[in-house]
């Protein structure tokens, strides 16, 4: 396999991670649950800031 087609699908892969982060999370905060650290961090969130908002 050729080293672009390689990197097409890393790119492919990693959008799709993204979505799945992104709907993950979206799902967890309308079903008032916290969501998981490593969505938070697929998405470039910093699960600890994320937890802070809110709070004073």
């Amino acid at each position: 396999m050729s080293t672009a087609r390689k990197s097409l699908f890393a790119t492919l892969g990693n959008a799709i991670d993204v979505f799945g982060s992104a709907a993950a999370v979206a799902s967890a905060i309308e079903g008032g649950r916290a969501p998981k650290a490593k969505h938070l961090k697929t998405l470039g969130i910093d699960a600890d800031a994320f937890r802070s908002i809110g709070r004073s």
